[in-house]
């Protein structure tokens, strides 16, 4: 089984150094608040593309006080052998990554070894919440699976702020269309990848609607276009965006924003044995509800790359009853993968008993049980 061996930590956080040895079974953290749990888990969550699970800036998971770099380096085991992994600060407030102690060529080259995905109590009110969160929600999901999407939806953004920016300062008129061919490109890719990812997703989801370990939901993207079907092919989409947002340039000049496109869509999210929108679920039900996503969203990954991804779960079982924990644990290991929880109470995660190694985590120290 696919599992991090070693994880060292420097300057990160509240981690001075930090260092652990592991086994193939689920880790678990466990500690006062405040401590560095979900600092450990956030230092894991760096080993795949984009800005981990706080998005954090790179500068800010600098160490207070440290004038060493902060960096995170991990042993994977892997079917054809183990692969170092690290990832850390450069001078200019990015990350670098190098793989088996060379440069990799990209962020993304991290994900031909493994593939994180997490969730986190500020997840909590995503199907209630603003729309940006369920896209930067469902473009997480995405990257697991593509995970050049990531730095797409970055350049998206950078382009459209610079569509903004010309049409408030009346710039050239070629320069913007040539920024809307380039942001036509990217918002294709995105959203192309978007509703293939989610196709997939509902496909393996209305397979398992019979269990009732957790609640299954019926995902969808708010239509792209208004009152237009929308284009199937990659180039009728980018042509349709193009023409869009050539149309609208007096409309956004005065909103002083893009007001369509990739960025405006919204991933609905329905309780599907209850035909009712996730938004309108008790507290409880929402968390199952998000529970029964990313574990099937983990398996889709698992079938389409065949990497099952690693699985980070903050303070996700303190607010599950008895039963539920028990069918998250055996859900966790059907999955077949290395899972990191964290929590208070150790006794939340009495019914893991041999199947997990525990760590006391305080001050930014691991001690081992």
């Amino acid at each position: 089984m696919r599992h991090l061996s070693r994880l060292r930590l420097t300057a990160f956080r509240n981690y001075t150094a930090a260092a652990l040895d592991l086994d193939d079974r689920h880790l678990v953290l466990t500690g006062p608040n405040g401590a560095g749990k979900t600092n450990l888990l956030e230092a894991v969550s760096l080993l795949s593309p984009g800005r981990g699970l706080r998005r954090a800036s790179f500068d800010t998971v600098q160490a207070q006080g440290s004038d060493i770099g902060w960096a995170v380096a991990a042993t994977v085991e892997t079917d054809d052998g183990p692969a170092d992994i690290g990832t850390g600060a450069t001078p200019d407030g990015g990350r670098r990554v190098r793989i088996n102690g060379a440069n990799a060529r990209s962020i993304e080259a991290m994900s031909d070894y493994l593939r994180v995905l997490w969730l986190t109590p500020a997840m909590d009110g995503l199907f209630s919440g603003p729309a940006s969160d369920r896209r930067r929600f469902l473009d997480r999901l995405v990257t697991t699976l593509i995970p050049s999407h990531s730095s797409s939806v970055s350049d998206y953004d950078k382009a459209m702020r610079q569509r903004n920016r010309l049409l408030e300062e009346g710039g050239d008129a070629r320069w913007l269309s040539a920024i809307e061919v380039q942001l036509a490109e990217l918002g294709a890719s995105i959203h192309l990848a978007r509703t293939d990812s989610l196709t997939h997703l509902q496909a393996l989801i209305e397979q398992s609607l019979d269990d009732s370990s957790f609640p299954a939901a019926h995902l969808a993207l708010t239509p792209l276009f208004e009152n237009e079907a929308e284009p199937s092919s990659s180039a009728a989409l980018e042509t349709a965006l193009i023409v869009t947002w050539q149309g609208s340039r007096a409309l956004d000049r005065a909103a002083g924003r893009t007001i369509s496109g990739p960025h405006r869509v919204d991933l609905e999210v329905t309780y599907a044995q209850k035909g009712m929108p996730a938004a309108l679920g008790s507290t409880g039900e929402q968390k199952a509800l998000l529970i029964g996503l990313i574990l099937a969203h983990a398996r889709l990954v698992k079938l389409r790359t065949a990497i099952t991804p690693f699985l980070l779960l903050d303070e996700i079982a303190a607010h599950l009853d008895p039963d539920r924990r028990r069918a998250l644990f055996s859900a966790l290991d059907g999955l077949g993968t290395q899972c990191f929880l964290t929590g208070t109470d150790r006794l939340l995660f009495e019914a893991l008993g041999p199947r997990a190694q525990t760590i006391t985590v305080r001050d930014g120290r691991l001690y081992k049980d």
